[in-house]
């Protein structure tokens, strides 16, 4: 069967709502979607709609109050904390507006750390960081510090360990929010042909038009739901 047909990552009506005070706050409301091997999808909505909600559900960060979340044809809410937690470590990559990596650990080391947490030789886990980081145009900062790096840098860091363990499926919450214009691009520019080498899915959570018309298709939150955007894609190609 082409792969094309199989996604890596299912939302299947999704439900999600928080108390607050004395008010219930319903964020998702059955959003459901099917994303696919080395697609990239541009994920829309303004603040407050969900989105970073949605992307902890779907990287087993959080539980939804009903619905299901299915990573590689594995229905993730059947699991026990442990095992759903092995599945995030095994199959999800995370990149997150700011860089999050370890200040204490070179550039290599926080690439090499989750692998090492998985399980990986020093040695495959080392060989695996050092080709991900030259492919990012890293090699010269492989035993730099984050303080020592760049905005673009540290990002491009980022995203390396976010792919280490080759996950199926990667979540990028405004990953080139906090950079310049520029950097933003080429950073994200590398993200993309990352993502089409490696096969991975990716949702990208963005404000950014002009982004989210070089991916592949554009979702974005209504009232609680996922709705395909084809027209905002078409018309920011245009500008």
């Amino acid at each position: 069967m082409d792969s094309k047909t199989s996604p890596v990552l299912r939302l299947d009506r999704l439900e999600r709502s928080y108390t607050q005070g004395n008010r219930r706050i319903e964020v998702l409301k059955g959003a459901s979607a099917s994303f696919f091997p080395g697609e990239t999808v541009a994920l829309l909505g303004p603040s407050g709609a969900g989105k970073s909600t949605l992307l902890h559900i779907a990287g087993l960060l959080e539980r939804p109050d009903d619905g299901q979340v299915i990573i590689n044809g594995v229905d993730s809410g059947k699991l026990p904390d442990n095992e759903q937690t092995r599945l995030r470590r095994m199959e999800v990559g995370f990149i997150y507006q700011f860089h999050h990596l370890l200040p204490e650990f070179s550039a290599l080391e926080n690439v090499v750390l989750p692998q090492l947490i998985l399980g990986l030789s020093r040695e495959r886990a080392e060989a695996r960081a050092k080709e991900l980081l030259k492919s990012l145009g890293l090699e010269q900062r492989w035993d730099h510090r984050p303080a020592q790096l760049s905005g673009g840098e540290q990002q491009r860091v980022a995203i390396a360990r976010a792919v280490a363990n080759e996950p199926k499926v990667l979540l990028a919450d405004e990953p080139t929010g906090n950079l310049d214009p520029h950097t933003a691009n080429r950073v994200f520019e590398q993200l993309l042909k990352l993502v089409r080498e490696s096969g991975v899915a990716a949702v990208v959570a963005t404000h950014n038009l002009d982004l989210a018309a070089r991916m592949d298709r554009t979702l974005r939150l209504v009232e609680g739901r996922l709705v395909a955007e084809e027209v905002v894609v078409a018309e920011a190609e245009v500008i």
